[in-house]
This record gives C-alpha cells, sequence and structure tokens, in this order.
C-alpha cells in the first residue's frame, strides 16, 4: 500500500511540475521553418499581382505550425527580422497577404507589431462572441 501511495505522489508532484512549466515553453518554430515556408512569397510581396499557390500553400502550412503562442510569437518576429532584411517588401501587400490566402489571423502583419501582444491561437466565433458581448 506504501508503495501505490508513493507512485501517486510522485505523479501527482511530476503533474504540478508540468503544469508550472507549461506557461514557459518555448518555441519548437525555427526562423527557417518561417522563412522556408514564405520564401514563395517575396516575389509577390515586392511586386504584387496574383499570389503564387505555393505561397498560399506556406501561409497556410505556417498559421499549421505555429499553433501555440510561442510559436507564433517566434514566427512573428522571424517574419519581421527577415523583412528588415528584404529590400522593397511592400507592407500593404504583406498586410493584405493572409487574407489573400483564405487565412484569418487575429493580429495585424505590420512592421510595427508588437510580438509579445495579439499572438493567441486564431479567434473562434465563440471567442469574438465571448468577447464582445462579456465586457
Amino acid at each position: 500500500m506504501a508503495a501505490v501511495s508513493y507512485k501517486v505522489a510522485c505523479i501527482a508532484v511530476l503533474c504540478m511540475v508540468a503544469v508550472a512549466v507549461a506557461p514557459y515553453a518555448e518555441a519548437a518554430i525555427t526562423c527557417g521553418m518561417v522563412q522556408s515556408k514564405l520564401a514563395p512569397c517575396v516575389t509577390y510581396l515586392k511586386s504584387g499581382g496574383a499570389v503564387p499557390p505555393k505561397c498560399c500553400s506556406g501561409v497556410k502550412g505556417l498559421n499549421s505550425l505555429a499553433s501555440t503562442k510561442p510559436d507564433r510569437q517566434q514566427a512573428c518576429q522571424c517574419i519581421k527580422n527577415a523583412a528588415q532584411q528584404i529590400p522593397g517588401i511592400n507592407p500593404g501587400l504583406a498586410s493584405g497577404l493572409p487574407g489573400k490566402c483564405g487565412v484569418k489571423i487575429p493580429y495585424p502583419i505590420s512592421p510595427s507589431t508588437d510580438c509579445s501582444k495579439y499572438l493567441s491561437p486564431p479567434l473562434s466565433l465563440t471567442h469574438i462572441y465571448t468577447y464582445t458581448y462579456t465586457r
């Protein structure tokens, strides 16, 4: 009986540690992943025109990969850093790209976006309803 109690206590401690550490999880997404997903978009972001299908595939893939807040913050920062290194990117085209690819994100695409804010997973209608009608 003592062995069972000891095992239960160990499991309880492990669960508490997991819960305590979870908010401090690091991003699993890398800037290399972000760059490879968005590389097909560079020509469009500079010149406009039709959005290449591979660009939209990359946007959708990146949106799926960045499912946690740390991942979204990392992706945001990677995008901002990359945009600073690529001359000629049109901010207006960049801000409209998710919508053109059928992806809804709850934060603006802009050089001034604070990557530490806005970056929860995409909002569902339930989240919007709750936020709007409970304030």
